[in-house]
């Protein structure tokens, strides 16, 4: 589609949406569909520095606006300030839009509130109580979907020089608008013209973007109303659609489900095309890497015990072909199905909005502590602290044992990593949903496809030792492992829930081991009812999961003795005479990440900073903190990374470039 072409559509659309409504405005006063507002963020701003102005817009219902590129119609807003001498406004920032198809042709609106901010650059020089008036009118575009009507204000807001001061509830209105606005994606992206648009964009693998579309701001660059297409390329996103020229740059917004979105400057080069066949083929591939990824946790240490026994098991059994066969079956339904019950309730709570991954669950301490309960339990059975006669773990025979010992391999074996997991977890969540669930059935499968190939194929069980003696000695020494799996488990409800928390998970632990060993005792004494000593634990153990879950959470730092950063730590540290690094990062940007992983969290930067007394605040900016939004944008940076480094005794800090080595670091304590 030509520009030329567009443009005609857009004037015939335009003069059939508006013919009905020019009749009703030559004869009534004109009716404003949305209302518009000015607001400075302060009123009375400093000389010579900035202050934010915030251009509400509130539609009426069922009238929509439009963003900078309107898209296939519509027109782009046109304002003409009037400022008092001196001062100017900057560049105009607007909120992530929304897709409206009419007709066939895209639009990008706003059919909810919107609000578009820029900053008031004041003079300087100008003394205390001077007025400032600022004057605005702007003609815009409203729509239904059925009419379009041109319509004019007249704005105005009154400041005067002051000191700069800023009310809570201005404070927290400017936030919640800067929040609406798209965050620089930090990285260059790259982007391939014609017919064929295919845009790659970085973003780090363990981050998946849902339903993730391309607003183009850039005209005659794309096809607004094709589909587009997003497939997962390592650290990086590639999205293809119907091209419409090839501008020497293209800028635009990329949106994700969840509503964020990030600001996207695209460069002319070669973009690989995705391989032939659509999403099925990147679904073979993370079907592989799971059925793979699932295969290799059999060895991890929360794995590997409960496999071993369940094996074992069939050679002390001696169990028919039939039966083995039966088992393996049954064992990896259990398998299959535990990982496609997490990942279905992975995929519906991302679906609702919320950002999640693989083993989501973990983030609850409270399921960290029910694992914690399961694996130390099974370690103290291993161990022989008690016998239960059925289930014991890993030992039940039968179809339903099978099923229940798979499930459980499935369960406990969440909080296990392994090779190939991550990039064919993170590939899913990209993917329709049906083969995203394939994914997740490929990684049980991997799980319990040892087992099955003992159910089906006998050489390899013959290939079993014989039971004996010997059979208890291993057990025990399997107790290990989950042991080992249990500590981590401890570890992790610490990191959660601080020390507090994990003090509570271990009494809770405790309280069952004795309730599970007392059981034991009475099941060898033929006793009945007895269970109960289990349930009375885990009766006592119910508040103490309440508890752990209220618990403070223990400190996140990437770095030994890092801090969250507040402009308050930052002022305190440097009353303190202390050198500082102040770093600024977001999950979401591939540069930050790399340059933790190579240069930040290294041991020669650890042991320069701690030899320098240098203090280390991290801005943790993955949700667009407004506050420290605002001190990146006072440091002349519009997103992530930022990193400033602030000498002992030093008035400014310096800006430090946004690709790091361990020596620029070191470097720093060393001059």
């Amino acid at each position: 589609m030509t520009p030329a072409r567009t443009l005609w559509q857009r004037i015939i659309l335009l003069l059939l949406l508006l013919g009905p409504a020019l009749p009703a405005a030559a004869q009534t006063a004109p009716v404003r569909h949305v209302a518009m507002r000015l607001v400075a963020e302060s009123d009375r701003p400093v000389a010579g520095q900035s202050v934010a102005l915030a251009l509400v817009s509130e539609p009426d219902a069922g009238w929509h606006g439009y963003w900078q590129n309107p898209g296939a119609v519509g027109s782009q807003s046109r304002l003409d300030w009037t400022l008092p001498t001196g001062a100017s406004v900057g560049a105009l920032r607007y909120p992530v839009p929304e897709r409206l198809l009419v007709a066939g042709l895209m639009n990008y609106v706003y059919e909810r509130p919107w609000t578009i901010l820029t900053e008031l650059r004041v003079p300087a020089g100008l003394s205390a109580g001077t007025p400032l008036p600022v004057r605005l009118s702007i003609d815009y575009l409203v729509c239904t979907r059925e009419i379009c009507v041109p319509e004019k204000a007249e704005l105005a807001t009154d400041l005067i020089v002051g000191d700069g001061a800023v009310s809570v509830e201005r404070r927290q209105a400017f936030d919640g608008w800067r929040r609406a606005l798209p965050r620089p994606i930090g990285s260059p992206a790259v982007f391939q013209g014609g017919d064929a648009f295919r845009l790659r964009i970085p973003f780090p693998a363990d981050v998946a973007p849902d339903d993730a579309y391309f607003f183009a701001q850039t005209e005659g660059a794309i096809d607004y109303a094709a589909p587009q297409s997003v497939v997962r390329d390592g650290d990086a996103i590639i999205l293809s659609t119907k091209g419409a020229g090839t501008p020497p740059v293209v800028e635009g917004v990329l949106a994700t489900g969840d509503g964020q979105g990030y600001a996207i400057r695209a460069t002319p080069g070669v973009v690989a095309v995705p391989r032939e066949g659509g999403w099925w083929q990147t679904a073979l591939l993370a079907f592989g890497g799971a059925l793979l990824g699932g295969l290799l946790l059999n060895v991890m240490p929360c794995v590997f015990p409960i496999l071993s026994l369940k094996a074992l098991s069939l050679a002390r059994a001696g169990e028919s072909d039939a039966k083995a066969r039966a088992e393996g079956v049954a064992y990896t339904a259990g398998a299959v199905a535990t990982c496609m019950a997490l990942g279905g309730m992975l995929l519906a709570i991302r679906a609702g909005g919320a950002a999640a991954g693989w083993a989501f669950q973990l983030t609850d301490p409270r399921i960290v502590l029910l694992l914690l309960l399961l694996t130390g339990g099974i370690a103290l059975n291993l161990a022989g602290l008690f016998e239960l006669p059925t289930p014991q773990v890993g030992m039940r025979s039968g179809r339903g044992g099978a099923f229940a010992t798979g499930a459980l391999a499935a369960f406990v074996a969440t909080p296990c990593t392994g090779p190939f997991m991550g990039a064919a977890l993170g590939s899913a969540l990209i993917l329709p949903p049906v083969a995203a669930m394939a994914v997740f059935a490929g990684l049980g499968l991997g799980l319990a496809l040892p087992f099955l190939l003992l159910g089906f194929v006998p050489a390899l069980r013959r290939r079993l030792p014989k039971p004996g003696a010997w059979m208890d000695r291993l057990r025990k020494g399997l107790s290990v492992p989950m042991f080992a799996t249990a500590l981590a488990l401890a570890w992790l409800l610490g990191r959660q829930a601080g020390v507090d928390g994990m003090t509570l998970g271990l009494t809770a632990l405790l309280l069952f081991a004795l309730g599970l060993w007392w059981t034991g005792r009475r099941q060898l004494r033929s006793l009945t009812r007895a269970w109960w000593p289990t349930a009375a634990a885990l009766v006592l153990a119910l508040p103490l999961a309440l508890l752990v879950s209220r618990a403070a959470p223990g400190a996140s730092a990437t770095i030994a003795g890092a801090e969250p950063f507040s402009e308050a730590r930052l002022a305190a540290l440097r009353a303190q005479g202390r050198p500082v690094f102040a770093y600024f990062t977001a999950d979401w940007c591939l540069t930050c990440k790399v340059n933790e992983k190579a240069a930040i969290e290294t041991r020669a930067v650890a042991d320069a900073f701690g030899k320098a007394k240098v203090a280390v605040l991290v801005g943790d900016w993955t949700d667009g903190d407004p506050a420290l939004g605002r001190f990146i944008e006072a440091h002349n940076r519009a997103g992530v990374p930022l990193y400033l480094w602030y000498p002992a005794g030093a008035t400014q800090p310096s800006v430090l470039p946004q690709v790091l080595t361990p020596a620029t670091l070191t470097g720093l304590v060393t001059q």
